[in-house]
């Protein structure tokens, strides 16, 4: 069994989905995001590439039944309903619609894993629920890997240091686990910064950035632990909540 990390889109290969169950980490915003709007009653999320992607698969929908939502450089664009925030995604803005969302990273990573088992949306405010999910894949025979969506497809300290808290509760007590060297590093990266995600959102880049074009607010969100406690599953181009209307 193993449990290898992904550190942004440049370093993915087919090699690293291909059969196994695949977690995608945008922590900054994208992830956070699809498990607050599933939270609060959205039906499913459309992941799409881009804005001309999210306006043509709206076609195909009711006026009503969907929003449109996403950013680009951090800002909700010009004709759509809601942004990146999850503050945004409120159980008034949502319920019962159908959310197409694009974003500069974390759509255009689930876009980006082929031949996966399983795809699941993982961040903290989830991080418990996820984590037993991917604990019984792993005992039952899977390997995992988990994608740091990352920032312009590199390098995101923050998803890094998601996916090292993954690695660390999916891991524990597991014998003859094997984890490739970005795994490892996750993990003390995790350790370096422990429960304070604050600090660690301050010291990212895209953590300062967000801060700095006014979203402040959202980092507080995206830091409160088993907040939102769904399995987001992304399956036949969209993403639901699992539970008892969808077993694995």
């Amino acid at each position: 069994m193993r449990i290898d990390v992904v550190f942004g889109l440049q370093q993915l290969t087919p090699q690293d989905t291909q059969g196994r169950v695949v977690a995608v980490i945008d922590v900054l915003r994208a992830s956070t995001t699809i498990a607050v709007a599933l939270t609060n009653g959205a039906r499913a999320i459309i992941p799409t590439e881009s804005p001309d992607d999210a306006v043509t698969r709206s076609k195909h929908l009711e006026r009503g039944a969907y929003r449109l939502a996403g950013e680009r450089r951090m800002l909700k664009m010009e004709g759509f309903d809601l942004g990146n925030s999850p503050l945004e995604h409120t159980r008034e803005a949502v319920e019962g619609k159908t959310v197409i969302l694009t974003t500069t990273n974390g759509t255009r990573a689930l876009l980006a894993v082929q031949g996966a088992r399983d795809v699941v949306v993982a961040s903290y405010v989830n991080l418990t629920a996820v984590s037993a999910m991917l604990r019984s894949a792993l005992r039952g025979g899977a390997d995992i890997s988990l994608v740091c969506a990352g920032q312009d497809r590199q390098f995101a300290l923050e998803d890094a240091a998601c996916a090292g808290r993954y690695v660390h509760l999916v891991s524990r007590r597991l014998a003859t686990l094997e984890l490739n060297d970005a795994a490892l590093a996750a993990t003390l990266i995790d350790r370096k910064y422990g429960d304070n995600l604050m600090r660690l959102f301050n010291t990212a880049a895209h953590g300062r950035a967000l801060a700095a074009a006014g979203f402040a607010d959202d980092l507080t969100s995206c830091a409160a632990v088993n907040s939102f406690p769904v399995v987001p599953i992304y399956q036949d181009r969209q993403i639901t909540k699992l539970g008892p209307e969808r077993e694995r």
